[in-house]
């Protein structure tokens, strides 16, 4: 077996776990600046989709190809041969599969956790994967939160309709604004919204008090290493809709970060710290974080180009140290 631990900077290897790179669009995409970052560094690539892991004899193995990148939309990667290898053999592993947060999602990061204890960086922890759901974390601060309410009743969420307002309902497992839906007590389809939404109350769902300056931008302050990069990527919402979310049509603005924005961060990064969060996501509307998203937060490309940052070399900077320790 190779010793993986004692290898730092060039020759590192490098392995990411990602849904298929054959459909990424890399202009924005951050797993692909991640990659470019580690190939720049002399890192060896390695590719896994979720699929190809598996776990024997108390070993974790994934069905891996050499990888190589460019920056070139129309031809941004080359893949060798696949080979199944202990993952042991690796350095770095970065877990990059996007949500939802299922079973198999769970299965998962019990393969990634093998590799932590074989002496791989995993990044994120797969047990802060497990733990740090991207809506229910943020009950955790929530001296940082509007009013919010987890729960699969249709009649608690109705209560909390009554006495908030307007508000804003979603799934706990869900990304890029799928499913969010924007309620108030006299809503004529108020009924068949909870009805869907909680699976007629067999599902956990999320309530929160509506925020008036989501027209601003729902900014997206990237924290790597417990630091906070000093620019956000505001996603306004498109014309009739009330989602940021760049998959459902905001445009995204980098904007700097205000005194309440390093206020939030201040009081969430030493837990991402704790935890064994290396790279996260914070969703701040206004003065109130909104999510923390771990599983595989992106901007980078974006906050990069806007502000001529390398937020990726951040990243590997911090990891980096950790095979030198």
């Amino acid at each position: 077996m190779i010793d993986a631990k004692n290898r730092t900077g060039a020759g590192l290897k490098t392995g990411v776990v990602m849904d298929p790179i054959s459909g990424i669009k890399t202009y924005k995409d951050s797993t692909f600046a991640m990659l470019l970052e580690a190939q720049r560094r002399g890192h060896e690539l390695w590719y896994m989709e979720p699929s190809g892991l598996t776990m024997r004899n108390g070993t974790a193995l994934g069905h891996m190809n050499p990888l190589s990148v460019r920056d070139d939309p129309n031809d941004w990667f080359t893949l060798g041969a696949s080979r199944n290898l202990e993952l042991s053999t690796l350095d770095i592993l970065l877990m990059r599969k996007d949500p939802p947060f299922d079973m198999d999602y769970v299965y998962t990061t019990y393969v990634l956790d093998l590799a932590e204890k074989a002496g791989v960086t995993v990044v994120n922890r797969p047990q802060a994967l497990r733990d740090a759901n991207e809506k229910c974390f943020i009950t955790h601060f929530a001296q940082c939160c509007v009013p919010a309410l987890i729960t699969r009743s249709s009649l608690e969420i109705k209560d909390f309709i009554a006495e908030h307002g307007l508000s804003v309902v979603k799934p706990l497992d869900g990304m890029g604004g799928e499913s969010i839906f924007q309620v108030r007590p006299d809503d004529p389809n108020l009924n068949v919204i909870l009805e869907t939404i909680t699976s007629a109350d067999r599902d956990l769902v999320m309530v929160q008090s509506y925020i008036p300056e989501i027209t601003e931008g729902d900014k997206r302050i990237l924290v790597v290493d417990g630091q906070p990069v000093p620019y956000a990527l505001a996603r306004i919402p498109g014309e009739g809709d009330f989602r940021g979310n760049l998959a459902k049509g905001g445009t995204g603005k980098g904007v700097p970060l205000t005194e309440r924005d390093n206020w939030i961060c201040g009081q969430v990064a030493p837990e991402l710290k704790r935890r064994g969060i290396v790279f996260a996501g914070l969703d701040v509307i206004g003065d109130w974080l909104t999510e923390i998203n771990v599983t595989s937060p992106t901007c980078i490309r974006e906050l990069d180009s806007e502000f001529g940052l390398n937020i990726a070399a951040q990243l590997f900077d911090a990891l980096e140290a950790t095979r030198k320790l």
